[in-house]
């Protein structure tokens, strides 16, 4: 394979000039599904924590863990669930929380906070992938019939090269896999629940050892409440799965109502599902199994479920069951790494803030798969080390999401729903503030993730300074009016701040324009007013408007967000429509070439002129084709 082909195959599917990314299952063609089974693809992550999660919240909560687990499942059900319900209605594309606080904050505060949050994110999804991959090893290792033991980092490394082949290949069976693997998983995880409960009825002193335990070392219900909600934040990794699942809505069947409607029952049917099956498995794993077991290096540790299946149901059972978790947890990733290509190819070069490439989801696959083989080999495959930087990104994500819904809401004046929303976020903050207080691994994690998108967005943006930045261009019949009239002779354009558009800044900036480049006369010149609504934006689409100021002046007013870059595109749209070469004049600016060009970055203004000229001679390399600047 020469470069060449290497390089077409890597950018396959890339469209420069979409601004908006459907991720990696949105090219055309690609069939969508009934809700449950896109239920199956979020799944993947979210019913995979049923692996680790009863042995992390045995670990974390003691005899505590079935009260811990059920305030999560509180928490789940009368806090996430509702808030990604919301979030499914007012982002129903598949954009996530991200997309509604884009919307409510604009300008670069907007652009920072949502950098800082796709850190996060980045946290949450890389961190899935070596976190279930590392637990699918440890799986791997306590499987009495695996002959290569010992090998942790090794075989971690193998998985998570694996999903990145799986993705590098298509991923266009992404669906149907998941149904089967969910289906199975979770059929195997009722086999094992069933039986641990009959153990648990059968063996009453069980019980009443737990429940002795319990009061003797919690005597006072009051401090039993308050601990649970203590340690409430340690168990934080059975709410992932959420932001997943929106994230797949794209692949519901129906229109937007219907994949709405479907979205909900998604988001409810599984975390009911999970509610059910997080509260009966913790009970089972505090009762029956012995709490040294669950030990860093105990055979229950991050695999509670899968100790019961060996030590109540036999070997061949317990392998059967094994392999089907390491199966789901290994896929869980490809949950992770869809959530990636979905959200960072959304936002990052849509900024100006990632190379177009980033919009390709094969180049975006080795980046993501490279940096979760650096994790895994510096936590060395470590599930409980991870568990802190996975719950944090979770935390964040579901705090955002939380937070969004109750700025929608105070937006839309809804009192009620909005103080509802607003306690939710603020039990969200207090989880995540916890979390972070008690394991604060995840935030220097999360730190290198936003550290590194600022530094790549930054140079990027500086790189990308010359790039064309519209997209598409329309124009109403009285600008296009203006483009016949002229087009007939020449047509000169002259680039005008507008300030108080009164017939004396016209007629004085005529007369100026006439001055400086010799002109005989002025019939066949048109002002054009670029106003910039949001210079943090990188990529925007052009109306051009035409009007007649004070009976004479010919005017087009274009909004964008930066003037350069919207007199460059319309200049270029103008040569193909009239197929004229148009003049276009300006002024030079005072003051510091560097300031100017700052200004340019920040506000989309500064030194117009000199900026337009490069970026017409970028996107257009054919000298004699390239429209007329004049500065004066």
């Amino acid at each position: 394979m020469t470069a060449t082909d290497l390089r077409t195959w890597l950018l396959s599917g890339l469209n420069e000039t979409a601004q908006h990314h459907d991720g990696p299952h949105g090219q055309p063609g690609e069939k969508p599904h009934a809700w449950w089974k896109v239920m199956c693809l979020t799944g993947l992550d979210y019913f995979s924590t049923l692996g680790y999660q009863p042995g992390i919240a045995a670990l974390a909560a003691g005899v505590l863990s079935p009260i811990a687990t059920l305030v999560l499942v509180m928490v789940t059900l009368l806090g996430a669930l509702p808030v990604y319900r919301r979030v499914a209605v007012d982002s129903p594309n598949g954009e996530g929380s991200i997309a509604m606080l884009v919307k409510l904050l604009s300008f670069w505060k907007g652009k920072l906070f949502v950098l800082v949050l796709l850190g996060f994110a980045a946290t949450d999804f890389i961190i899935t992938i070596t976190l279930s991959a590392a637990d699918a090893t440890a799986h791997v290792e306590e499987n009495p019939y695996w002959p290569f033991k010992g090998h942790v980092v090794i075989v971690t490394l193998v998985l998570v090269a694996l999903l990145g082949a799986v993705f590098l290949k298509g991923f266009t069976e992404a669906i149907g896999i998941a149904v089967g693997l969910v289906g199975v998983y979770l059929a195997l995880n009722v086999v094992v629940v069933v039986d641990g409960w009959w153990r648990v009825i059968t063996h009453p002193h069980l019980v009443g050892d737990w429940t002795s335990a319990l009061t003797t070392s919690h005597g006072n219900p009051a401090m039993v409440i308050g601990i649970a909600l203590l340690v409430f934040p340690k168990l934080a990794l059975g709410l992932s799965g959420f932001e997943t699942g929106v994230a797949v809505m794209p692949h519901i069947k129906g229109d937007l109502p219907a994949r709405i409607k479907g979205a909900k029952q998604l988001l409810t049917t599984a975390a009911g599902i999970m509610s059910v099956f997080l509260i009966s498995s913790s009970v089972v794993a505090t009762v029956l199994i012995p709490q040294q077991a669950f030990e860093p290096g105990g055979p229950a540790n991050g695999r509670a479920l899968a100790y019961l299946a060996h030590e109540n149901l036999g070997g061949v059972f317990g392998t059967v069951y094994d392999i089907s978790t390491i199966l789901i947890l290994w896929f869980a990733g490809a949950s992770a790494m869809a959530g990636l290509l979905n959200l960072v190819p959304r936002y990052l070069p849509r900024f100006g803030m990632a190379p177009s490439w980033a919009r390709a989801v094969r180049p975006m696959v080795l980046v993501f798969t490279g940096t979760a083989l650096l994790i895994t080999i510096i936590f060395r495959a470590n599930v409980d080390a991870q568990g802190g930087a996975y719950a944090t990104g979770v935390l964040v994500l579901i705090t955002s999401a939380a937070t969004a819904v109750t700025l929608s809401c105070r937006r839309r004046r809804q009192r009620g729903r909005m103080i509802a929303f607003g306690i939710v976020s603020l039990i969200f903050v207090y989880t995540t503030i916890a979390n972070v207080a008690e394991r604060p691994d995840g935030v220097k994690i999360a730190a290198c993730f936003i550290a590194a998108i600022l530094v790549v967005s930054f140079l990027s943006r500086l790189r990308r300074a010359f790039e064309l930045r519209v997209t598409t261009i329309d124009a109403d019949k009285v600008a296009q009016g203006f483009l016949r009239e002229c087009g007939r002779r020449q047509i000169r354009l002259v680039a005008n701040e507008p300030d108080q558009r009164d017939a004396r800044e016209y007629s004085d900036k005529i007369a100026q324009i006439l001055a400086d480049n010799d002109m005989a006369d002025d019939r066949d010149v048109i002002f054009v007013e670029v106003t910039v609504q949001d210079a943090s934006d990188f990529e925007t689409d052009l109306h051009v408007r035409g009007e007649v100021m004070h009976h004479r002046y010919r005017v087009l007013s274009v909004v964008g967000s930066s003037v350069p870059s919207a007199l460059a595109a319309l200049l270029l749209w103008i040569r193909d429509t009239t197929h004229k070469r148009p003049h276009v004049y300006f002024e030079w600016t005072e003051g510091s070439p560097v300031a100017n060009f700052a200004r340019y970055l920040i506000f989309g203004q500064g030194e117009v002129a000199p900026v337009t000229r490069e970026m017409i001679r970028q996107a257009e390399p054919d000298r004699s084709r390239r429209p007329h600047v004049h500065v004066g």
